[in-house]
């Protein structure tokens, strides 16, 4: 693994583990430590982000055209991100925005690419 795609996994497993932290304290009430559902939803992503044979084209999972999490999963992680990717902003505002604008450009350059 490069340098530039271990950055990469690195960035959205630390991405992912803050929004799974904010969802878990607002709607599980953890304060240190996350609860068990969300411990095992935070080791799930980590691990498909390990394992992301797409990790070179691609940062984050949502700019990914195809869906390796188990529909179980997939329902856990979208509820997840429904409600913490709004207040990332407010509690993580650099993260937030080095997600928002990277996000952008992959889904423009992913655009590009396609259309080719």
């Amino acid at each position: 693994m490069t340098k530039d795609i271990k950055k990469k996994t690195e960035q959205e497993k630390r991405m992912v583990s803050d929004m799974i932290f904010l969802y878990c304290r607002k709607k599980h009430g953890a304060r240190q430590t996350l609860c068990s559902e969300c411990r095992e939803l935070k080791h799930y992503a980590q691990v498909r982000s390990d394992h992301c044979p797409f990790m070179e084209t691609k940062t984050f999972c949502s700019n990914c055209t195809v869906h390796c999490y188990s529909p179980q999963m997939r329902e856990k992680i979208r509820k997840v991100m429904a409600f913490s990717g709004p207040r990332m902003i407010l509690y993580h505002p650099v993260a937030a925005i080095r997600h928002l604008i990277t996000s952008k450009r992959e889904k423009r350059e992913w655009r590009n690419v396609n259309e080719n």
